[in-house]
């Protein structure tokens, strides 16, 4: 089976977040994935909130520098992939993570992935920030 998630991001026609909004706005797509809560399924909306603690943890109260994009990213990563192997469900995850800073450029992001749509899934989270956007994804597969 195959499944494809895309997810144009930030750019000029991407959606912000009201300056006086304390929490940032959030856009999530979820495509090729298990739904059902079951204690061995990927269950995209699970993994969503995971993925958007992590990355309202550590940029919610920051503004863009290129010298702290690599330390934030591997932050989210992380914090993400904390969070997952706390789930213990029989699954490698992949974690991504895209921050970009807003400067009216269009950023598109894509995969196709085989795999088995019955128990592997995927999901993606973008989230606008006043002055960068990021966008991270999990990939799941069932050991």
């Amino acid at each position: 089976a195959q499944a494809i998630l895309a997810h144009p991001a930030a750019g000029p026609s991407a959606p912000t977040p009201s300056s006086h909004s304390p929490v940032p706005a959030h856009r999530v797509r979820v495509q090729a994935g298990m739904e059902d809560e079951g204690e061995n399924e990927f269950v995209g909306e699970q993994v969503n909130e995971i993925l958007k603690n992590a990355i309202t943890k550590n940029l919610s109260n920051v503004h863009y520098n290129k010298d702290r994009v690599n330390s934030w990213s591997t932050s989210i990563i992380d914090d993400t992939l904390k969070e997952l192997a706390k789930l213990n469900k029989p699954f490698k995850y992949v974690v991504t993570c895209v921050i970009m800073q807003k400067s009216g450029s269009s950023l598109h992001n894509g995969v196709s992935l085989f795999w088995d749509t019955k128990t592997d899934g995927a999901t993606c989270v973008q989230v606008g920030l006043d002055t960068m956007d990021c966008i991270a994804s999990v990939f799941g597969c069932m050991i």
